[in-house]
């Protein structure tokens, strides 16, 4: 167990009840450990140890884990719940969300622990005019993919350890996507390879989470038709939310293969759209090899041997009152599927979750413990 420290207390919601508890960070109940297998159970625990929290501290047992008023620990440990007022809920809805004010507050009483941040409403339908999701990097500490070293983890009241702090509006984007594309963003497009689509593969066999095919057909008079998974048709900006893996240009950014297994990539010149799926015009296609990518952007640094491929984020669902217990229970479904070591249960159908995604090679974890509170 951790020292205790009477500086920071929490207080528990006994179900059905309005009696209220102050426990340390030593006494509230979270796991010791990230592993899934060591969560505790309370009618597991043994009344013999003495460190065993319906021994120690009976409030352990209670559901919901209070940081402040307003401010909770879902009784599953995956994710956290922040009420917001009206205004600034609503602001998240249009394009104005205050991500700085969701980040402060969230190192008010954790440590610097999050590779990623995530902010999630919970909207029924997509709102009208805004993103399905947007990711605002907080630093890019890696050489060799396009763009310089830089740090404004301050910002958002991370010492270093930040990465990215995405928001969607709904819940259920955690398993649809676009979850799996927001994530990419730490890594890539910044110039990684040239685009006509900001951020994204656009017109280029780099298909994966931020568009592009993997196979192109030429039809003459510089007119081509590219395909995705063996299908007709390609987006420029993604392809189709978490319903594909991240490809092998995609690895490689995250670090996850080495340059001797990075592909050749073809990139169409001044590309334009047509009416028919999948077909476009450009004046040439050109092929950037791997050696090219890396003498045109210098080498990853750190290298893939060196990479890393173990990821934590800390979940943020905001809304402006109580949500309804089936909204919880499918994120934390979700949550589980989506950071599962293996492929996520039948109702995911056939989307990927991460560690799928990534061929088995990295995990994401949203799991939240103990030693993660101040």
């Amino acid at each position: 167990m951790h020292s205790p420290k009477p500086f920071l207390h929490v207080v528990l919601f006994l179900f059905l009840s309005l009696l209220i508890f102050s426990c340390s960070t030593e006494e509230i109940g979270l796991p010791e450990t990230e592993s899934e297998s060591e969560m505790p159970e309370t009618d597991e625990q043994d009344p013999n140890d003495p460190d065993s929290s319906e021994d120690s501290n009976p409030s352990e047992n209670l559901d919901t884990l209070v940081l402040e008023s307003g401010f909770t620990i879902d009784e599953e440990h995956q994710f956290t719940h922040l009420t917001l007022s009206e205004s600034e809920y609503n602001k998240f809805l249009i394009d104005e969300g205050d991500m700085k004010l969701v980040t402060n507050k969230v190192y008010e009483y954790f440590n610097d622990d999050f590779d990623f941040i995530i902010i999630l409403n919970v909207e029924a339908s997509q709102p009208d005019n805004l993103y399905y999701g947007l990711s605002t990097p907080a630093q890019n500490d890696i050489e060799g993919l396009g763009r310089n070293i830089w740090d404004n983890t301050a910002a958002f009241g991370s010492a270093g350890k930040l990465k990215t702090v995405i928001h969607m509006p709904r819940v259920e984007y955690i398993r649809n996507g676009p979850f799996l594309h927001e994530i990419q963003h730490y890594w890539t497009n910044h110039g990684l390879i040239p685009t006509t689509v900001g951020g994204h593969w656009g017109y280029s066999s780099a298909g994966g989470q931020l568009g592009g095919f993997d196979e192109i057909e030429d039809l003459g008079n510089n007119t081509y038709r590219g395909k995705m998974e063996g299908e007709v048709g390609f987006g420029t900006v993604a392809n189709g939310g978490n319903s594909v893996p991240y490809s092998n240009l995609e690895l490689y950014a995250m670090g996850l293969i080495g340059p001797d297994e990075l592909e050749s990539v073809l990139v169409a010149e001044n590309p334009e759209s047509t009416s028919e799926i999948g077909v476009f015009t450009a004046d040439a296609i050109t092929t950037h090899t791997a050696a090219d990518i890396i003498a045109e952007n210098g080498n990853r640094v750190p290298s893939h041997e060196n990479a890393q491929t173990e990821f934590k984020a800390l979940v943020v669902v905001v809304s402006k009152g109580t949500v309804p217990q089936e909204k919880w229970d499918a994120l934390n479904s979700n949550l589980e599927n989506f950071a599962k070591q293996g492929d996520p249960d039948a109702s995911w159908g056939g989307l990927y979750n991460f560690w799928k995604a990534t061929s088995g090679k990295a995990s994401f974890s949203f799991e939240i413990v103990n030693g993660n509170l101040k």
